[in-house]
């Protein structure tokens, strides 16, 4: 598939599919818990495909499990049944530390699990495209430098934070190489972390980072989406430009229409319902309001697509999903 195309097509449309995080809620529609979907492949490939089937979206996303890479190079995570796996502790606090931390072959822990569960979500899914779902090299270095430390150590110890990026971002260029090998028609580098930092920082902790993967996986097949939930992403969206990704996905901490005053109308701007209020709390009919007033609020913009504001919890209400999609077409359809 052209995705330069794909992207084009969609900022072209003038009624556009939305394109929320949406994979873990698929536990529900296969009976199943978190455990068991991060453990296999097919369970994850037909949660996707389960997904596909009920909702209208603009493409299929898989799992934004933030603890894969993390694992894999040595990181302790916490599994729960209804919730979101999370890293605990940390593996490097020294600058020794991260000078002999080995960067294991793709394939470690679970992400060959995952890059499985992609090649078989391409083989049921055709009607769109297919997004791997992989964490941003900033947020993977604070996953293993303890996530509370990460931004002191951008001030106490640079270096150690450098020598652990170059690492992390050399792992995650072949991870999402693997990923586009396995048929993936692109990839969402979320990169939540770097929301905490100050502009300067972002350039130079994430953003230079996060455009050395872009400049090397992305292609007219296959693209690269960025996505930042923190609130600070206002204040850093210069260098947030500059990685050139065919898409940037925001969260709910900022005003998206202040986002869409001032970004480039060739890319496309995602975002950004809140995910725990409405999709996970809210009801039919709020998450109909809320949507209904980002719309109307954004649709302006050509390169506005709707989405949730980042990974909708795997407990979230399906009649709130389904509210969102319905308010989605009810709302362009009667833009015609």
């Amino acid at each position: 598939m052209n995705m330069v195309k794909w992207f084009d097509d969609l900022r072209q449309t003038p009624a556009k599919k939305a394109m929320p995080i949406l994979s873990f809620p698929s536990i529900q529609l296969l009976g199943v818990g978190v455990k068991e979907l991060i453990s296999d492949s097919d369970l994850q490939a037909n949660g996707m495909k389960a997904v596909a089937d009920r909702v209208d979206a603009a493409a299929a996303l898989s799992m934004m499990d933030l603890s894969v890479e993390a694992e894999a190079l040595g990181a302790a995570i916490r599994i729960s049944d209804d919730e979101v796996p999370t890293v605990v502790g940390h593996v490097i606090s020294t600058e020794a530390e991260a000078e002999a931390l080995a960067v294991p072959p793709v394939g470690a822990g679970r992400t060959g699990l995952y890059i499985e569960a992609i090649r078989k979500a391409c083989t049921l899914i055709t009607d769109r495209p297919v997004f791997a779902g992989v964490i941003g090299p900033f947020s993977l270095a604070g996953r293993l430098l303890d996530v509370s430390e990460a931004m002191l150590y951008c001030y106490d110890a640079p270096e150690m934070v450098h020598k652990l990026l170059d690492k992390v971002t050399g792992f995650s260029t072949a991870y999402i190489n693997a990923y586009k090998q396995a048929g993936a028609n692109g990839v969402v580098i979320a990169e939540p972390l770097a929301g905490v930092l100050s502009p300067a920082f972002n350039e130079e902790f994430s953003a230079r980072y996060v455009k050395r993967i872009v400049d090397v996986v992305q292609t007219d097949d296959f693209a690269v989406v960025y996505h930042n939930c923190g609130g600070g992403a206002v204040q850093m969206l210069d260098a947030i430009a500059s990685i050139g990704a065919r898409g940037y996905h925001f969260g709910n901490a900022i005003d998206l229409a202040e986002v869409l005053a001032t970004f480039p109308a060739e890319a496309i701007v995602m975002g950004n319902l809140d995910p725990t209020s409405h999709f996970r709390n809210g009801t039919p009919e709020s998450t109909r309001a809320a949507t209904l007033a980002l719309l109307e609020k954004c649709h302006g913009h050509p390169n506005f697509v709707i989405s949730s504001g980042c990974d909708i919890p795997p407990m979230s209400k399906w009649e709130n999903i389904d509210a969102f999609f319905t308010a989605v077409a009810d709302f362009y359809a009667g833009q015609r």
